[in-house]
C-alpha cells in the first residue's frame, strides 16, 4: 500500500483491508473519549464492524468519490482523515476526522490535515473545503482554525447526539486563499 511520508515520525496512508485489527483496537482503546462527540463508536463493536467500516471506504475510493486515510505515528495508526463526496462538478469536498486518544495533543491532526488539504487543492483540483464540528467540540474546531479556515456559520440542531441536539460550526477554505505555512503545532 502506498505510503506519503509527511516527516520521519509522521506518514499517511490509504485504509486498507490490514488495518482493520489495529484500527478496532484504537478506537476500542479510545471509545469513551470519541463517544462524546462520535456515535458510530457505539456500534463498532468488533473487528468485523472495523472491516466494514473499511470495506465501505475503499468502494467510495474505487468509486473516485472520497477516500479514508490513515494517520500512522511511528508506524502506528492514530486517527483517520475521512474525505466525504468529492463533488468534481463543483470542486468541492468535506472531512471528517478522529484521534485515538493516546495520540491527542500532538499536532498529529493538523499536520495531516494541512499535507491532505494541500494535496486536495493543488492535485484534485477542489476549489473548496469543508469541515463542520459541534460548536462545544473544541478540539475539533482548533483544526480549521489552526489552518487559517474562516468559520461561516452555525447550523443549528445538525445532529441528534445520545438524544440531544448539537449545533454544529461550519469551517470552509477556498483554494485561492489556502497557505500551506509552517506550522507551530
Amino acid at each position: 500500500m502506498f505510503i506519503y511520508t509527511v516527516d520521519d515520525q509522521l506518514s499517511l496512508k490509504l485504509i486498507g483491508h490490514e488495518d482493520a485489527e489495529e484500527l478496532f483496537q484504537l478506537s476500542d482503546q479510545s471509545r469513551d473519549h470519541l463517544r462524546t462527540w462520535l456515535p458510530w463508536i457505539d456500534f463498532t463493536k468488533t473487528v468485523e464492524d472495523t472491516q466494514g467500516f473499511i470495506k465501505s471506504s475503499l468502494k467510495r475510493y474505487a468509486e473516485n468519490n472520497g477516500w479514508t486515510v490513515c494517520i500512522l505515528w511511528e508506524g502506528r495508526i492514530a486517527g483517520i482523515v475521512d474525505f466525504h463526496e468529492l463533488d468534481y462538478n463543483n470542486k468541492r469536498t468535506s472531512i471528517g476526522y478522529w484521534m485515538g486518544e493516546e495520540f491527542k495533543g500532538r499536532g498529529l491532526l493538523t499536520r495531516a490535515c494541512r499535507e491532505l488539504f494541500d494535496y486536495a487543492f493543488h492535485t484534485l483540483g477542489m476549489n473548496r473545503i469543508e469541515i463542520r464540528a459541534a460548536e462545544q467540540n473544541v478540539k475539533s474546531r482548533a483544526v480549521p482554525e489552526r489552518l487559517g479556515f474562516v468559520q461561516e456559520g452555525l447550523i443549528r440542531s445538525a445532529a441528534l447526539l445520545y438524544d440531544e441536539y448539537t449545533d454544529h460550526v461550519v469551517y470552509g477554505m477556498l483554494k485561492k486563499d489556502w497557505v500551506k505555512e509552517p506550522l507551530d503545532v
